[in-house]
């Protein structure tokens, strides 16, 4: 492989509802719509996914919705209703980093936490740092952290399409993926699983 390091590759065939309406509202690229095919990248260094970028929009016809460039890891995810062009655009970005699909990093919870009936006023703290849906007292909270972050919109849309549950936030860049989910109790049992099988069952290098 190249000097670029894969951390994450998560192909989404079908982006919920959920996520793709809280893309839209952090992202400040083009609005993927629910149902959309989307790919999401995460390499190290950083500065390096403007050229991954770059090779992705010049050789297929996705559009990006987020570019994030941090402090050790940079993450693109690009969309598109042509589940080809994605994985063209994916075919394209492992060739220009030199690497395979599974040399990514293999996924890893590093920590994963169900509250039941949250206290009135943790959900108005939650409240005022979430981009997605609000958390009501009473309802059950799912939190789940992984590593790399990427991985955490496998999570969240494996999640929304096997219960009746909300998105909180999801944050898909950083150290560490973060996602926050609420319902009721036993739905939001059914996410958890969900979200827990999607990240196990990926594939890739151990760290």
């Amino acid at each position: 492989m190249s000097q670029h390091s894969l951390r994450a590759y998560v192909f989404l065939d079908s982006m919920q509802p959920q996520l793709a309406a809280h893309i839209c509202t952090t992202c400040r690229g083009y609005f993927p719509v629910p149902g959309v095919a989307s790919l999401f990248i995460e390499i190290a260094p950083g500065m390096a996914i403007h050229k991954v970028t770059d090779v992705a929009l010049k050789g297929t016809s996705v559009f990006p919705a987020t570019l994030v460039v941090e402090r050790a890891f940079g993450m693109l995810e690009v969309h598109h209703e042509d589940k080809g062009e994605v994985r063209s655009a994916g075919e394209l970005i492992l060739k220009h980093l030199g690497a395979k699909e599974e040399e990514r990093v293999k996924p890893k919870v590093v920590s994963s936490t169900i509250i039941r009936a949250i206290e009135p006023m943790h959900a108005m703290i939650i409240d005022k740092i979430r981009f997605g849906s609000m958390i009501e007292p009473g309802q059950s909270l799912f939190i789940l952290e992984t590593e790399p972050a990427a991985y955490a919109v496998l999570a969240a849309n494996e999640a929304e399409k096997a219960a009746n549950v909300r998105l909180v936030d999801v944050t898909p860049y950083g150290a560490f993926g973060r996602l926050y989910m609420c319902g009721d109790e036993s739905e939001i049992d059914s996410a958890a699983q969900a979200a827990m099988a999607a990240i196990a069952g990926i594939s890739g290098k151990e760290k």
